[in-house]
């Protein structure tokens, strides 16, 4: 599918990752469940080690719960204030458990930007708040945080961050 500007021409549709910011600030309005419903499918679909789909991935809407997480993380605090956070989590066992919840993190994050919703990646894995987080959302103990992603249509319009220079951070066939 190819998106067209108004003005007529084609954007390669690469655009949406390259669009996508952190945002920590969101408005009140509430995201649709078939949108919700969406992004959950999409992260379920991400690819896996040897396809064990070793995941749990959740939505979290209801406001309490939300504050709850915010009050556990030591830099989420901006859930709160969030209508939706997605939760995801491996099982402990499976030896590529955070390579596969990192590949479901980010098909969540840019399935959420393509329905015009931002969101900010949150650290799970090897936080203290872990295993909070997995008792508040009553996952079972075999399984681990990975990320949670707070989303929610922008407050504002989000900063572009400076990034280093290409020729810094990208090299083809050796470094130099």
């Amino acid at each position: 599918m190819v998106n067209r500007t108004s003005g007529g021409f084609e954007r390669p549709p690469t655009q949406l990752i390259k669009a996508r910011r952190s945002v920590r600030e969101y408005t009140a309005r509430e995201v649709p469940k078939q949108t919700v419903d969406d992004i959950l499918e999409c992260g379920a679909l991400a690819p896996t080690a040897r396809n064990i789909q070793p995941w749990l991935i959740g939505a979290v809407t209801d406001k309490r719960l939300l504050t709850e997480l915010a009050a556990l993380t030591d830099h989420g605090r901006f859930i709160a204030n969030a209508p939706l956070c997605f939760a995801v989590f491996c099982l402990n066992t499976e030896k590529y458990r955070l390579e596969d919840g990192c590949a479901a993190t980010m098909n969540i994050i840019l399935a959420a930007q393509a329905h015009g919703l931002s969101s900010c990646w949150v650290a799970g894995d090897k936080k203290s708040y872990a295993q909070d987080v997995r008792k508040l959302l009553k996952v079972p103990n075999e399984y681990g945080l990975i990320a949670l992603i707070s989303t929610g249509y922008p407050a504002g319009e989000p900063n572009m961050p400076n990034k280093k220079p290409q020729g810094e951070v990208i090299f083809k066939n050796t470094v130099r």
